[in-house]
């Protein structure tokens, strides 16, 4: 049985990331006292052969020993493959959930929400260490945590899949990239008053980027190192990779760029997912 332990930092995406589960086909439980959960596995009669487990901070008994008996429980038996998914957040992103969902924190409900954060990040200090996989929520929609969660867990067969972002140098390098590439060097289309309310999804602009002369060259170039290293990373037992294009505003460049790289590995027959992490702030005023 395949065994998906859902855990991490309260408001980081626990209930999404067990929802999304749960329509993959997975059995999934929330909150059960970690020292019931060998024996949840050992009776249930799972015909999907996966069961995604939700524990963090709230359920009975929870402490970092205790959770350590729990896995080692469970990959006593060998026929399990158990894999811990840990759900982490910026404090700042954290608290603003927090306080616009007008949610306490289930370690400070009398305290100021921060508190809270700050105790429960020091006990799940350690179990983000021995997680298979963290999902760093802190620059996600819903909708990114649902497909993280598919494209990491919702592969049949061995194929990895490949999640491109475009985004802006201005607002920071996305926390969850693996392979980062800055394409400032082209010519900028911001500069050009019929191209500036435009984005890298328009023609105009397309035909503009791809003008310059070492977009072609770039783009050979970084196709050429990505292809051999995507079959390493599958046979290291890594099935999601996230490659971030960059620009100055992440409007124009990097969404064209993003584009073209996806359309790229999907004619390889890699599953490709697409996202322009800054493309909605910089349209908000487009007409």
């Amino acid at each position: 049985m395949r065994i998906l332990i859902v855990t991490g930092l309260s408001g980081a995406g626990k209930s999404v990331a067990l929802k999304t589960l749960e329509d993959m086909g997975c059995e999934a439980v929330d909150s059960v006292p970690l020292l019931m959960v060998p024996s949840l596995v050992a009776s249930g009669d799972n015909e999907a052969g996966s069961l995604a487990i939700g524990a963090d901070v709230r359920s009975r008994d929870f402490s970092f020993p205790h959770f350590q008996e729990m896995i080692a429980a469970l990959k006593a038996n060998s026929a399990n493959e158990v894999h811990i998914i840990f759900l982490d957040c910026d404090n700042a992103v954290l608290q603003l959930r927090f306080t616009e969902t007008r949610r306490r924190h289930p370690l400070a409900l009398d305290r100021p929400v921060i508190d809270g954060i700050l105790h429960e990040r020091e006990l799940l200090a350690g179990l983000r260490d021995i997680a298979d996989i963290t999902f760093d929520t802190s620059e996600w929609k819903t909708a990114d945590l649902r497909n993280a969660i598919r494209g990491y867990y919702g592969n049949k067969t061995k194929v990895l899949s490949v999640f491109v972002t475009s985004f802006s140098f201005k607002r920071g390098v996305p926390r969850d990239a693996d392979m980062v590439f800055d394409v400032r060097f082209l010519r900028n289309p911001f500069y050009e008053d019929e191209l500036r309310d435009l984005s890298g999804l328009d023609e105009a602009v397309v035909e503009f980027v791809m003008a310059d002369p070492d977009e072609a060259l770039f783009f050979n170039n970084i196709t050429r190192l990505i292809l051999p290293l995507l079959p390493r990373y599958l046979k290291e037992g890594k099935s999601y990779l996230t490659i971030a294009i960059g620009c100055t505003g992440g409007q124009h460049r990097s969404v064209f760029l993003c584009e073209k790289l996806a359309g790229f590995l999907r004619q390889k027959e890699y599953k490709v997912g697409v996202r322009h992490r800054d493309l909605d702030v910089n349209m908000k005023g487009r007409k």
